[in-house]
């Protein structure tokens, strides 16, 4: 059953994402049908699984939702922020379930509160004079269950059936009545036994029927039958009744005017057609089923396609292949062969590499598509008007770096909705729209990829920083007063910095930018700020695409080994002349001085270290201008590095960890905080 569970989480989570961002399509123009009809599919989905997996406080809350937004589709009730104000407590309801059945394997949330704010909701739309001519309507004219009955060409269908019920189904008003029926017929079919129908199921589902139709089915109680009929939000109402013995006289009546006249001038549905339609109904709520499960498997599959497969399939048909050529090379001692089976070896593995990261990559709309619902209830409860857009979703990114960044991104937008758009009357008093504007944009550029926040609001105050800073002790008058407005920017990422005097359940730009730096510097990533004062301001994420197997040069220092990326690296050479500035040790190189830190203090390591001779490493200029000192320089690998996490990270000098192919633990250094 776990896995089952796994399977319903990960549907319910997509599910979940996928209706917060079409209830904020139909807030944002409520005559959209497309984002209508998703919302219905995704309800009812969520509706469906909850009580499948027995979950039915998930199930209960998601039917009031459904209840809710089909008054809404009639055009009962109107689409205000206050109505979806209810329909996203009630989601948000139901993400917590959720999130209690991730945990525990079971939920005890009573979401009864919701439910009753909603159906509160109903009940005043319930007023209208639209539910007054509804009332008024005229009954089926099948709720006579034998009236029903006679209306089947053959009544033996329903013969040799321990209990048949009768269920008059009274549907409401709609523009769409074959997919409203679809939604009863579904739900018929996937709790019950669906005998035969009046008229038959292949005209229901084309939406050819008066105020309602009848079903007769078999497979439970009669309260269980009339609470699963009735409890589809497209019903009015539904009576059931026990019509198992009406049957035989059906069957009586049928046969006798078969005998004595010629069939009754009724649609036509033959048992086979109705059989036929019936396992239509089956098949397609069976595939809808599947369909929404397939979307989730590709989802989750998509980077594993047959082609990526095969050609992993392949690689590894040609290691097997290598390894019995390279075993034999060295059984025979045969080194040239050996040599060449290596070189061999070498290429395929580098090709599996690059197959394998690839397969590792996932579309950035695994974690922006929950943004919108965030800006929208942070725009609200800062009664603020906010216009939030995406571009570049399809970027993919190595799952693990989409994991770290999540949560920076979310730092980023809640500063962007808190203090960088003003409030509509702070923006028409400086002459802007009423309505401020926020971008998320992602952008694939080689082996990197960019990601930018960007706003229209207010801005940052260059000079509000640096006064800010020098209040804080951060910095001098005289310190600050010499900052460019592109150094004050990189202010807002020490620790505890912002500019803003009110403190808010959100934040102000400032509260969480250190870790967002932190966390960015840790995946090799790099921040840029760009702002204009009233003109809004710039947040850019440059990242790479898949996490690092990068090559790393390997450095001696007493008793220990380090690794430094040769990226970082601009010169290897002996250590020459040490000379002093100011009591610091330096070395020059072209006429260019560089601070020389020695390895062995600066990590305290272990073990006599070499202070006089050695080998130097000169960092590039673009990372940072020293020189290392290190005891030797041994050779150049390529490693998997695992960055350090909880209390090992944010330590100075050193950025993760890479585990050899012998087993041994390295330390690789992070040269910009050494």
């Amino acid at each position: 059953m776990d896995e089952y569970i796994q399977d319903f989480i990960r549907e319910s989570e997509e599910n979940i994402t996928e209706l917060n961002n079409s209830l904020l399509e139909l807030e944002d123009d409520p005559n959209d049908a497309e984002a209508m009809d998703s919302i219905f599919r995704t309800a009812h989905t969520l509706k469906g699984n909850f009580a499948a997996m027995g979950f039915q406080n998930g199930s209960n809350l998601a039917h009031a939702i459904e209840d809710l937004l089909d008054e809404i589709r009639q055009g009962r009730m109107t689409v205000t922020s206050e109505i979806m104000d209810h329909v996203f407590a009630g989601v948000d309801k139901i993400e917590m379930i959720l999130a209690e059945i991730e945990e525990h394997g079971e939920s005890k949330t009573d979401p009864g509160a919701t439910i009753q704010d909603i159906r509160a909701t109903l009940e005043a739309a319930d007023g209208a004079p639209v539910e007054a001519e509804i009332d008024a309507e005229p009954e089926n004219e099948t709720s006579d269950p034998k009236a029903a009955l006679s209306l089947l060409e053959d009544p033996s269908v329903l013969a040799d059936v321990d209990d048949v019920f009768h269920a008059c189904v009274e549907m409401r008003d709609s523009q769409m009545k074959g997919v409203d029926a679809m939604f009863v017929l579904g739900e018929v079919t996937e709790h019950l036994e669906l005998l035969d129908a009046a008229p038959s199921v292949e005209d229901i589902n084309d939406g050819e029927y008066g105020d309602g139709f009848d079903l007769f089915v078999t497979g439970g109680e009669q309260e269980a039958v009339t609470e699963i009929v009735d409890g589809v939000g497209k019903v009015e109402s539904a009576t059931v009744s026990d019509v198992t013995d009406e049957v035989p006289n059906a069957i009586a009546d049928a046969s006798e005017a078969s005998e004595s006249e010629s069939t009754p001038e009724v649609e036509p549905a033959d048992g086979s057609e109705d059989a036929d339609g019936s396992e239509d109904v089956n098949g397609s709520t069976e595939t809808d089923t599947q369909a929404t499960k397939a979307e989730v498997d590709e989802i989750q599959s998509i980077r594993v396609g047959v082609d990526q497969l095969d050609d992993l399939h392949g690689m590894v048909e040609q290691l097997v292949t290598s390894r019995i050529k390279l075993r034999r090379s060295v059984k025979q001692g045969e080194l040239e062969s050996a040599a060449d089976n290596l070189d061999e070896l070498d290429k395929i593995t580098t090709s599996l590499q690059d197959t394998v990261m690839d397969m590792r990559l996932v579309p950035l709309k695994k974690i922006v598509d929950k943004f919108p619902r965030l800006v929208r209830d942070l725009a609200r409860t800062q009664e603020k008007e906010i216009d939030f857009e995406m571009e570049g979703k399809s970027i993919e990114l190595d799952r693990t770096i989409l994991n770290e960044i999540s949560d920076p991104l979310m730092h980023l937008l809640r500063n962007a909705v808190d203090h960088g758009i003003e409030t509509p009357e702070e923006r028409e008093a400086n002459g802007k729209e009423r309505t401020g504007t926020i971008h998320l944009r992602g952008k694939r550029e080689r082996d990197r990829v960019t990601i930018e926040v960007a706003d229209d609001g207010g801005g940052i105050d260059a000079d509000a920083i640096k006064t800010k800073a020098v209040s804080k002790g951060i910095l001098t008058r005289n310190e600050a007063d010499s900052l460019s407005d592109e150094e004050a920017y990189e202010l807002i990422f020490h620790a505890g910095f912002s500019t803003t005097e009110e403190i808010t359940d959100v934040s102000g730009r400032g509260v969480g930018m250190d870790v967002v730096r932190n966390t960015i510097k840790r995946l090799d990533g790099d921040i840029s700020v760009e702002s204009e004062v009233g003109g809004g301001t710039s947040i850019s994420l440059s990242l790479p695409v898949t996490v690092a197997i990068v090559k790393v040069l390997f450095v001696e220092s007493g008793e220990e080994e380090y690794g430094i990326p040769i990226k970082n690296v601009d010169e290897i050479r002996r250590m020459g002349a040490v000379k002093r500035i100011e009591g610091e040790e330096v070395i020059t190189h072209d006429d260019t001085v560089y601070p020389l830190i020695r390895l062995g203090q600066a990590l305290d390591v272990p073990g006599e270290t070499k202070n006089g001779d050695g080998m130097l490493v000169r960092v590039n200029e673009s990372e940072r201008p020293v020189a290392i000192h290190c005891d030797a320089v041994s050779r150049q690998e390529e490693v998997v590095v695992k960055p350090f996490e909880g209390i090992l990270s944010g330590i100075p000098g050193l950025s993760g960890a890479a585990v050899l192919g012998e087993g041994d633990v390295v330390t690789i250094l992070d040269v910009e905080s050494l």
